[in-house]
């Protein structure tokens, strides 16, 4: 009992602290004015955070799966703790000689960055997946309230930075000292849970089996989809295949696909959310709010806020109603509870929010007090998404190796958001006049265009696979 209480105590302090990549909005108009950076510098910055937690993330995966997470959560508190402490230096060194070239300074951050965005798969893997693979039989409840927390984090560093590193009269972030604490902070914390985090040995028979005619039990119509092995001495969970035989899917990518379509969009708005708001005047009257900080500021909360939401919904919504299937020797594959709906519903749902979301923001938008619903969509979708997902993953390829193919899956997004990202900062830069940051709608109206019609085609995708994976998610 001790011990599971000081794991969780652990994934509730490592998610809060692990999301110091998703406050950049916050940091972005500071370094703007201060290290006087244009959008594209910016927007490199941003895309390295975010991007940086990608291109390891099936090794990172492949680590939990073998040695647990205790592992990743040491290695997160080293990339953290050198990211942001070296983004501190960089940014104090600057203010003290404004005559460096800002070129380079932006080039280091976005290195700095991109290790901080290594730490955050770190981190990720190690609270969700020790959560996971402790509560199997109620996974997108634990993967949901783990990932909720983590979506927490934003608002939590938010509020941090609002109150003790905020000038009051000037609404001013002290960028250097926030950093600062980011670095230890982090650090400290996720040494505590290089300590703490454990899972239990690996077992593929994890859930009590369902009601079946062998044992007397009345069968529900769905609790068992596929023959069982017929063999009796066959107890490998059928679903474990390498990372090979999962690349040969052909499911596998158009899974992959609508991942880098919906996560992309939804990592490049909240990449640039801060820019988004500060194009567009406060009011009909064309007026600009002199503090820009505290309107992105506003965005990231409510982002936070509806990602937090969403994961704590969706993960018993879904555990309920598609519960996630596993295998069991001699009954084939099983469910605890009648299974009710496709996990499919869920990611179409995400799709079809994210394209009404894009079409929001390209017919209605005209001042910052309309661009909430483009925080609460984005939100809403990226939480569900990533709380789906790890039982779609399971229910599809099994549990012995869900954090791998969970991290291969991964890789998607890495594209998606590097792809938007580029696609947003290209077309600010052909609207912005020279030497001044873009205002407008027109900044960004083409961006929302193209999104609209990438999410359309990702829930096209999703009904492909809603009907070929109809009774097994």
């Amino acid at each position: 009992m001790f011990n599971t209480t000081l794991q969780c105590t652990a994934i509730v302090c490592t998610s809060l602290f692990a999301g110091g990549i998703f406050v950049f909005p916050l940091l972005a108009p500071a370094l703007m004015e201060y290290l006087k950076l244009s959008q594209p510098q910016l927007s490199l910055i941003a895309l390295a955070g975010m991007a940086g937690q990608y291109p390891f993330s099936s090794i990172v995966g492949k680590l939990i799966d073998r040695y647990g997470p205790r592992v990743c959560s040491f290695l997160a508190a080293i990339m953290f703790s050198a990211a942001f402490g070296l983004s501190a230096l960089e940014v104090s060194l600057y203010t003290e000689h404004p005559e460096l070239p800002n070129t380079a300074v932006a080039k280091r951050l976005a290195v700095y960055f991109a290790i901080a965005g290594l730490g955050t798969v770190l981190s990720y893997f190690s609270f969700v997946f020790s959560a996971t693979k402790t509560f199997t039989n109620y996974l997108t409840v634990a993967s949901g309230i783990t990932m909720s927390l983590f979506g927490l984090s934003p608002l939590f560093l938010s509020y941090v930075a609002g109150k003790f590193f905020t000038d009051n009269s000037t609404g001013s972030l002290d960028v250097t000292h926030f950093l600062q604490f980011l670095a230890i902070s982090a650090g400290v914390v996720h040494l505590v849970g290089a300590c703490a985090l454990t899972v239990p040995s690996t077992n593929t028979n994890t859930s009590p089996p369902s009601s079946t005619p062998e044992s007397g039990g009345t069968l529900s119509e769905r609790s068992r989809l596929l023959d069982r092995e017929d063999s009796p001495d066959s107890t490998c969970d059928p679903r474990d295949n390498s990372a090979l035989q999962l690349l040969w899917d052909f499911h596998f990518w158009l899974l992959g696909l609508y991942m880098v379509i919906i996560l992309g969009v939804c990592e490049m708005i909240m990449s640039n959310i801060g820019t988004i708001v500060m194009s567009l005047p406060s009011r009909m009257t064309g007026t600009l709010v002199s503090k820009g900080e505290q309107a992105a500021s506003l965005q990231v909360k409510i982002l936070s806020i509806s990602n937090t939401v969403s994961r704590l919904l969706v993960g018993p919504l879904a555990d309920f109603v598609s519960p996630v299937f596993s295998y069991q020797h001699l009954e084939g594959f099983t469910t605890i509870r009648k299974h009710r709906m496709s996990r499919m519903g869920f990611l179409s749902g995400a799709a079809s929010l994210l394209a009404a979301t894009s079409a929001w923001m390209v017919l209605d938008v005209q001042t910052r007090h309309d661009v909430w619903l483009l925080s609460v969509g984005t939100g809403i979708t990226y939480g569900a998404v990533f709380t789906v997902l790890p039982g779609v993953t399971c229910s599809i390829w099994g549990i012995r190796n869900l954090a791998r193919n969970f991290g291969i899956i991964t890789y998607s997004p890495f594209i998606g958001t590097t792809f938007y990202s580029y696609v947003y900062a290209l077309t600010v830069a052909q609207h912005s006049p020279e030497g001044a940051a873009c205002q407008g709608k027109i900044c960004w109206e083409r961006t929302f265009y193209f999104c609209l019609g990438s999410c359309l085609a990702a829930l096209a995708i999703t009904a492909i696979l809603w009907r070929d994976w109809s009774g097994r998610t």
